[in-house]
């Protein structure tokens, strides 16, 4: 009786670490298939693409992640950080895919696998509609700008500002949210941001806010990211591969005319910044 209830006991041991040592071997892709769900991080104050309207997660990019789920069969679970606290989530394994959209540079492909391209923007100036003293973005010279810490668009300000006389002053924010309110309520002279948020803001507000164009800086194309390791490897190519789809089928196009107006002709690889 005793050996056969050790012989159980081993056996059932055997068996727990055989499951431990399954579910290790699974890789990004298959804990998500078998979940049933991508986590994905993002910051739910970033319109067009992620914003909450109305009580409800809207947003370019909410658009695009539920083709993306009907083509991988998976649900689609959000985390909101703000944005200097979504990358370092990533690495730290918190998560499957950043949404962002997240620009596509040197630095971060160092560190990150971006998906292929979702959009693309330059850095443009938002003032107060009819404020004369910005007419080109040169104007921002001695006034105040904002922008959101650890975004493209903050990279692309510092360095602008470094080629005025005399140089602007730059006030960082958590959220863009926080830097539109400060600007319509004159606390700012100008935000800089990706010309495709800013205009769609613009758009929201015509009597408040109006776009300088154009911008500086490069255009930078924008995707989602996950992590550089072979752990991700086969959940990105599968995200690419459906992202493919949707494009081919005209499923993207409809989503990026519903948030920008029009078709974004964008590149089915990733560019090299």
């Amino acid at each position: 009786m005793f050996r056969s209830l050790a012989s159980a006991g081993i056996s059932a041991l055997l068996f727990a670490f055989t499951a431990v040592g399954a579910a290790n071997a699974q890789d990004a892709l298959e804990r998500a298939k078998a979940a049933g769900v991508l986590q994905v991080a993002t910051e739910e104050q970033f319109p067009p693409y992620d914003f909450i309207k109305g009580g409800e997660h809207v947003g370019y990019n909410v658009d695009i992640f539920a083709e993306l789920g009907k083509e991988l069969g998976l649900e689609i679970a959000y985390t909101d950080l703000p944005w200097s606290s979504v990358l370092p989530g990533l690495e730290a394994g918190k998560y499957d895919v950043v949404a962002g959209p997240a620009a596509i540079t040197a630095e971060r492909q160092k560190r990150f696998r971006f998906l292929i391209p979702i959009d693309q923007s330059q850095t443009s100036i938002m003032k107060r509609k009819g404020t004369e003293k910005i007419m080109k973005s040169a104007d921002i010279a001695g006034l105040t700008i904002g922008a959101q810490r650890a975004a493209n668009p903050m990279t692309d300000l510092k360095a602008y500002a470094e080629t005025l006389d005399p140089a602007p002053t730059i006030k960082e924010y958590v959220d863009y949210s926080q830097a539109y309110a400060d600007l319509a309520a004159g606390r700012l002279d100008g935000v800089a941001n990706g010309s495709t948020n800013v205009l769609y803001t613009a758009a929201q507000r015509p009597g408040v806010f109006e776009v300088v164009l154009p911008g500086f800086g490069e255009l930078h194309y924008s995707s989602f990211l996950g992590r550089k390791d072979e752990d991700s490897k086969t959940l990105l190519d599968a995200l690419d591969e459906a992202l493919l789809t949707i494009e081919k089928d005209g499923r993207m196009a409809t989503i990026q005319t519903k948030w920008f107006g029009q078709p974004v002709e964008l590149p089915t690889e990733v560019p090299t910044p």
